[in-house]
């Protein structure tokens, strides 16, 4: 199996960095291929814009999502981004390793998917979700947070975790066609006793190893947030 990691922290020898480097251990002894893209290393750009294109047509005014379309029909992506592009159609598993920030990613990271899912690229208006560009591909969340497990329950201060992923789950892994793998939370990393993040990445080494018989989860569209009528 071909596996890319998208590794996003600026320290690399923080628990996040650990995690990517038991995946990269883990994966490769049990026979499996990787590339990880450690995108503050390599400065990744976060910002899409007209210099994603070695040209643009720009009239009557730039228009992002249609450069991107004619990028990819007439190869006009820079090479940064192509590089990237090449390594997610080789990548059978795509884990993407990261704090939880604001309730999100890392905007390096977040800007990965603006510039590499790029339409035309990774998606259009016909080809999404269950028929989508990447259908038979796998990705997983594996990441940190800063505050403890207990916080992230339903009836908790910070809510249930799988609400606080579904807009990464859904509006961009399974938008995509990717199937999603359940998450790896290492909750409350920063703050774990040795003895806790020793477990963290025994249990992470041991999810990577089922990884190939391990089934997606399923994800749907999320409710309505409309306010309940007045009385």
């Amino acid at each position: 199996m071909n596996v890319l990691i998208i590794f996003a922290h600026p320290e690399p020898k923080s628990f996040n960095g650990a995690m990517k480097d038991v995946a990269v251990q883990t994966l490769q002894k049990a026979g499996h291929s990787v590339q990880v893209s450690d995108l503050y290393t390599m400065r990744f750009d976060a910002v899409g814009d007209e210099r994603d294109f070695v040209e643009t047509k720009g009239k009557p005014f730039f228009n992002y999502l249609d450069e991107q379309v004619r990028a990819t029909n007439e190869s006009l992506f820079i090479p940064e981004l192509k590089q990237e592009m090449d390594k997610l159609i080789w990548a059978d598993l795509v884990i993407f390793q990261f704090p939880l920030w604001w309730f999100s990613l890392p905007a390096v990271m977040k800007g990965w998917i603006d510039r590499v899912f790029a339409m035309g690229f990774a998606y259009d208006i016909k080809r999404n979700f269950q028929n989508g560009v990447f259908s038979g591909k796998r990705s997983m969340l594996a990441l940190t947070t800063g505050s403890p497990e207990m916080l992230f329950r339903d009836d908790a201060k910070l809510g249930d975790m799988g609400q606080i992923l579904h807009h990464i789950q859904w509006g961009m892994l399974r938008y995509v066609g990717m199937d999603v793998m359940a998450p790896f939370v290492a909750f409350g990393a920063a703050r774990a006793t040795p003895e806790q993040r020793t477990a963290y990445l025994n249990d992470y080494r041991l999810r990577l190893l089922a990884i190939e018989s391990t089934a997606p989860i399923e994800l749907r569209a999320a409710h309505s947030m409309r306010a309940p009528a007045s009385s």
